[in-house]
């Protein structure tokens, strides 16, 4: 890089620094609802997996690249296209943004290895908020760090609450609610598993960030905490999945931000073998859909905790839930292309793609047009699908991907973007 160039970005980095720092409001003018673009892993707080963009039938391969190391985290896409994803490389790289109409690198900046597993949201002011090895992290759309927060272990779950804050809990448990603008705690830090007990363990010591990690894809139980949160914006009530060290079953838990506090509001344990599926809340509140490793979707209602149905979809579902009114679409590599209907105090299968063998998550957006990554033999092709019969009406080759995918988002413009778990970036574009 040019000395010249060089010495431009530090008075930039500069300027910014004192814009916030002496130019603080206590005025939150940037949204952060669910809008167009991927704002956070499954699109919104409530985990829906769905865009309101209008999908369109006809992709085309826009372009593609390698990031240099492999991928654990969906693809979070600003308002303006502007991309974000997590690595691990030989170099300081970790944390990576892309143009989405080029191609180009943007910037890349080092963070802590556990990075690559963490959880991201963007707002409307395409401000990143992220996790890493011991803290939660603000960046601005230049990759400028604007703010650290330190908290225990890795934030695997980052949303945006209804009045606009971030909600970051870690796999050992603590939930923490930070102001976008600052990173200071707006109340007391929560801890899921409960406090350590000092007389008890007077010598205990608190365990590495990264620890347990390695589980979370699968919902193992050294992670307590495995999934992202579904949040309830109009109530400030959220859910997780929680694995109690020595317990043998996970439980779902119902908390609410509110009052100055977070406090636990029920918990059921019915998550058997754990889970690997982060919960989904209907569009009413109603309603809420998670999934376990003994293959079962089940729907919960959210004002006590019951189950209203479950159905044994013969694979464990991963990832998370597309769910668009009253259909549900899992995910998860061992299974297969499907739709369940909810029909309110039981389910039926609207339809299935057996042909399709799932290496992703499928997403939904408006106009009933869905998306997901199948294989066909070693290939893996991208399938635009009919979301109310599952009729295939347009297929596009990833050239060269090998393996599995991490996750699929759609852009402001209708744009697909595609993560292999390799490490390679596939945006399709739709044809005019």
């Amino acid at each position: 890089m040019p000395p010249r160039l060089v010495s431009r970005t530090a008075v930039l980095g500069l300027a910014g620094l004192l814009a916030l720092t002496g130019c603080g409001t206590d005025v939150d003018d940037i949204t952060v609802g669910p809008g167009k673009g991927w704002p956070a892993a499954f699109h919104d707080a409530r985990n829906s997996g769905s865009s309101p963009v209008t999908g369109s039938r006809a992709l085309a391969l826009d372009w593609s690249r390698p990031v240099g190391g492999p991928i654990a985290a969906p693809v979070t896409v600003g308002p303006d296209g502007q991309m974000f994803v997590t690595t691990r490389t030989s170099t300081d790289c970790v944390l990576f943004s892309f143009q989405m109409r080029t191609g180009r690198k943007r910037f890349c900046n080092p963070m802590g290895p556990s990075a690559i597993y963490a959880g991201s949201a963007v707002d409307g002011g395409t401000n990143l908020y992220i996790g890493e090895d011991g803290g939660m992290n603000a960046y601005n759309a230049l990759g400028q760090p604007r703010w650290r927060t330190p908290v225990a272990g890795v934030p695997v779950s980052v949303q945006f609450t209804g009045n606009g804050n971030v909600l970051s809990v870690t796999q050992f448990g603590q939930v923490d609610v930070l102001s976008r603008q600052t990173g200071d705690r707006m109340v007391p830090t929560y801890q899921m598993l409960g406090e350590p007990d000092a007389l008890e363990n007077p010598g205990l010591n608190r365990p590495p960030d990264g620890q347990g990690l390695d589980e979370c894809a699968v919902g193992g139980p050294q992670c307590s905490i495995a999934n992202v949160s579904a949040v309830d914006q109009d109530t400030g009530r959220f859910y997780a999945t929680v694995w109690r060290p020595g317990e043998g079953t996970a439980e779902l838990v119902a908390l609410r931000y509110g009052d100055k506090r977070i406090r636990e509001e029920w918990r059921a344990a019915m998550l058997t073998e754990g889970s690997a599926t982060s919960p989904a809340l209907a569009a009413d509140g109603s309603t809420l859909y998670v999934g376990d490793n003994a293959n079962r979707l089940i729907a919960v209602d959210t004002s006590d905790g019951h189950t209203k149905w479950t159905r044994d979809l013969g694979f464990p579902p991963r990832g998370g839930f597309s769910i668009a009114d009253d259909l549900i679409i899992p995910a998860g590599d061992d299974g297969y292309l499907l739709a369940v209907r909810d029909l309110g105090d039981t389910s039926e299968i609207a339809w299935e793609r057996k042909d399709l063998a799932l290496r992703g998550r499928p997403v939904q957006t408006a106009g009933g047009t869905g998306y997901t990554v199948a294989s066909i033999g070693e290939t893996l092709t991208l399938f635009t699908f009919d979301t109310a019969t599952g009729a295939t009406v347009d297929s596009d080759e990833l050239p060269g991907a090998q393996g599995t995918t991490e996750g699929t988002s759609v852009g402001a413009e209708g744009e697909v973007v595609v993560a292999t778990k390799i490490g390679e970036l596939f945006v399709f574009k739709p044809e005019k």
